[in-house]
């Protein structure tokens, strides 16, 4: 009995962190499509193109859906991003998405 409860210990451990390991995979590729998506857009938005389609492409090219697309002025464009998490990180409780922002734009309007 002691050596099924220990076997039952191990697999449970052994998901949480296949679902931590799932969920951090999932921010860094929604940071990836976030960060992308912004300095594509914000190269867009240099050209005098529609940024935000841009930004919506890009951040969907991968595997991003996003959230926000905002103009701030200067030609800095600040983007946010989520992408679903799978599987067995839903199971964990770390929640159904993971989100990531990013800002892009001149270097002239870096923030202090």
């Amino acid at each position: 009995m002691l050596m099924l409860g220990l076997a039952a210990v191990v697999v449970l451990l052994g998901t949480v962190l296949a679902g931590l390991g799932q969920a951090q995979a999932a921010h860094a590729s929604a940071q990836g499509a976030a960060d992308l998506a912004a300095l594509a857009g914000a190269d867009a938005l240099r050209h005098g193109a529609d940024a935000c389609a841009v930004v919506r492409d890009v951040a969907a090219r991968n595997g991003g859906t996003v959230d926000a697309c905002v103009d701030e002025g200067g030609g800095v464009l600040r983007v946010g991003v989520h992408r679903d998490v799978p599987g067995v990180a839903r199971l964990v409780g770390s929640g159904a998405r993971a989100t990531a922002a990013a800002r892009a734009g001149p270097a002239s309007a870096r923030c202090a």
